[in-house]
């Protein structure tokens, strides 16, 4: 899938997405899942594709979800693989009793607007880019680790052309000293919190939790339910992913026992088309913050369906996700 232009994090740029499609047959119903693998967690469309092979067979119950999934689970690794079987089984159980996936589990249909995200560039590259943003969108993201020591000019540049809230995500960029020298002037700036400053499991993580005068957000700290309580000590929030969590069941076990142990959360997506989209906009209601523009980098969403209203993403009123490849449906 291309991007409507080059995406920029810390951690490299990338001008083509690409995902794999899943589809589970039962009594004449097709379920549609989407897997968006991370190659920070040495995930590829080709591991995804081995391991969807690998598990064709998942039984004669589509509503037998605990059960498929401990299956799922013996096999380590693949989260996003394991995402798009668990979509493409909730898109297959709403079809079959004709309701939408939010529906189905008891969550509301909206959740809070989505954050627009500017990739890494130089200073005024990014407030041109926040520039061109404009409405619908109530919230920004943006993108740090420069490692140039013009993050704070980044941020400076794009708030004096942008008075919506932001956050910023550093994607691991910086080490202790850089985040306390930088968060109290993101706080001055108007930064509402700030994503991942440190690498994943540092142990630096505590001491910035206690000394920083923005919320600290984790994401690449934290994919599982089994890492929720060891990142409490780290973080005052959060990230989920799907294509992380391995789907909407372990999302939403994610997100309330966050709730339990007092942190923010926030939902996040990778650049995935509308079906992947949908497939987050399931749980979003859950969610303090939400981050699911990732079919919005696309230039032209193959699986279009979700609706940007308001700033909120919207999911269809229709049976499943309510979302597949346009091809499918011309």
């Amino acid at each position: 899938m291309p991007l409507a232009e080059v995406f920029t994090i810390a951690r490299g740029a990338q001008d083509v997405a690409e995902v794999v499609h899943v589809t589970i047959e039962h009594e004449g119903e097709t379920g549609w899942g989407e897997a968006a693998p991370i190659d920070r967690y040495d995930e590829s469309p080709a591991s995804a594709l081995a391991f969807v092979a690998g598990a064709a067979e998942l039984g004669d119950d589509p509503f037998a979800l605990d059960e498929i999934e401990a299956r799922l689970a013996e096999r380590p690794g693949e989260h996003a693989a394991k995402a798009a079987i668990d979509a493409a089984l909730h898109d297959l159980c709403g079809k079959l009793t004709g309701v939408p996936v939010w529906r189905l589990l008891g969550h509301r249909r909206l959740g809070p607007p989505t954050s627009w995200t500017i990739p890494l560039d130089d200073p005024d590259a990014m407030a041109r880019k926040a520039e061109r943003t404009g409405a619908p969108f109530q919230r920004l993201k943006l993108k740090l680790g420069g490692g140039d020591g013009l993050d704070i000019e980044r941020v400076r540049a794009v708030r004096g052309v942008a008075r919506v809230p932001m956050q910023v995500d550093v994607n691991e960029w910086w080490t202790l000293d850089q985040a306390l020298e930088a968060l109290p002037q993101l706080a001055g700036l108007g930064v509402e919190y700030c994503e991942q400053p440190l690498p994943a499991g540092h142990a630096d993580g505590p001491e910035l939790k206690r000394r920083s005068p923005l919320p600290i957000f984790v994401d690449e700290d934290c994919h599982t339910l089994a890492d929720v309580a060891p990142c409490a000590e780290r973080a005052h929030g959060i990230t989920i992913k799907l294509a992380k969590s391995g789907g909407i069941r372990e999302a939403v076990r994610m997100a309330h026992a966050a709730r339990a142990l007092g942190l923010g959360v926030m939902l996040g997506c990778m650049v995935e088309s509308g079906l992947g989209i949908s497939a987050g906009c399931q749980v979003a209601s859950l969610c303090d913050h939400v981050d699911l523009d990732g079919n919005l980098l696309l230039a032209e969403d193959p699986c279009p369906g979700v609706e940007l209203v308001g700033g909120i993403q919207v999911p269809p009123a229709t049976s499943g996700l309510g979302v597949q490849p346009a091809a499918v449906r011309a």
